[in-house]
């Protein structure tokens, strides 16, 4: 009997970055085919471009309008985008981000319908891809306006040694103190917790909150919010069985190694987390958006429009993005057939201080 064939989506990002050459050197790989079915949503214009720039060999896209004409069997790219798109290597162009999100779109629109089974995205340009559709900070709160329900959608970063959440993601650093509420750190925990579960399949999570201040406060010598929002919120997340520990210095946690005793980890804010997970994984991690009824990866890196083109880029990053999609999935999949046939338990009685 045939396995299972699981469709993945690609959005193609911004057009003049690095993410035509990380997808194409990955999708090169025809043991990829093995796995899964890559969906590429973009323009094939633009990836012939890249692949005779690249000199990328032995990949040939099979090209489609629409996810029902795909081959299971082949790379595919539906093309959504105009032909007449031009392509400025390195360069930040208006073009290029409704390239990006007539594309992710696209994408989410199959997405949404059941057509494909996880998505990866290619990186944008937070910037040229603002338009009146899209006035979010990035993926992560575009598709946790399409598909978010009463818990908020989590930033977590994956790679083969640690994952790291984040509280307040895409906002400005002088803003996080006003956006650091007791609820916002609980509703995170309890995502985070409930994705460790049942994506990752990790019994009994135990996460690593980190503090704000230096030091976490010194107990409110350098900062009080240790004392006064995280605590309270760690405190009412273990009463409804999540298992958490800290708040720790951010630097010495991760100076120290202590995040290989956790299963994730939990920080304040976007760079607090960032900075330490890409020192260790900026080649090999993942950016996965946590707490949606969809699946979506991408690479931990940027459009890097200063190596666009120039054959430098190192796809492992997207490749692992990939993986994770894929893994994610089959987790998923495995949790709700668990689910759906849980083991009957068998009525026990005591009498006369037996058990029967």
């Amino acid at each position: 009997m045939e396995a299972e064939k699981i469709i993945i989506g690609i959005t193609h990002g911004d057009i003049n970055g690095i993410g035509y050459e990380v997808m194409l050197k990955t999708l090169a790989d025809n043991r990829m085919l093995e796995t899964f079915v890559p969906v590429i949503y973009g323009s094939s214009k633009v990836a012939a471009y890249h692949r005779k720039n690249l000199d990328i060999q032995g990949l040939n896209l099979n090209v489609v309008n629409s996810i029902e004409e795909i081959n299971l069997k082949r790379v595919n790219i539906v093309n959504c985008v105009d032909d007449e798109i031009k392509v400025e290597l390195g360069t930040s162009t208006e073009e290029a981000g409704k390239a990006a999100l007539i594309a992710l779109e696209r994408a989410t629109e199959d997405l949404q319908s059941g057509a494909l089974q996880a998505l990866v995205t290619a990186p944008i340009n937070k910037k040229n891809i603002q338009s009146g559709t899209f006035k979010f900070p990035g993926h992560t709160e575009y598709l946790e306006q399409k598909f978010g329900s009463t818990t908020p959608a989590l930033m977590m970063l994956v790679n083969d040694v640690m994952r790291v959440a984040v509280v307040t993601g895409h906002i400005p650093v002088n803003n996080i103190v006003a956006e650091l509420t007791e609820k916002l750190i609980v509703d995170k925990l309890t995502v985070l917790n409930a994705s460790l579960k049942k994506d990752f399949n990790i019994d009994r999570p135990r996460i690593a909150v980190l503090g704000l201040n230096p030091h976490a406060g010194d107990e409110g010598v350098i900062g009080n919010e240790e004392n006064t929002v995280i605590i309270p919120a760690m405190k009412k997340a273990e009463a409804q069985g999540i298992v958490c520990a800290g708040p720790y210095p951010a630097d010495g946690f991760f100076g120290a190694g202590n995040f290989s005793r956790f299963d994730a980890v939990l920080a304040m804010y976007h760079d607090q987390g960032l900075i330490a997970f890409k020192t260790v994984s900026m080649d090999t991690g993942v950016n996965y958006t946590a707490g949606l009824p969809v699946i979506r990866t991408s690479p931990d890196h940027g459009t890097a429009y200063d190596i666009a083109g120039k054959n430098l880029a190192s796809e492992e990053s997207f490749r692992q993005a990939l993986y994770l999609a894929y893994d994610v999935y089959q987790n998923r999949k495995w949790n709700e057939e668990i689910s759906a046939n849980p083991l009957k338990t068998e009525q026990r009685f005591e009498r006369g201080g037996r058990v029967e």
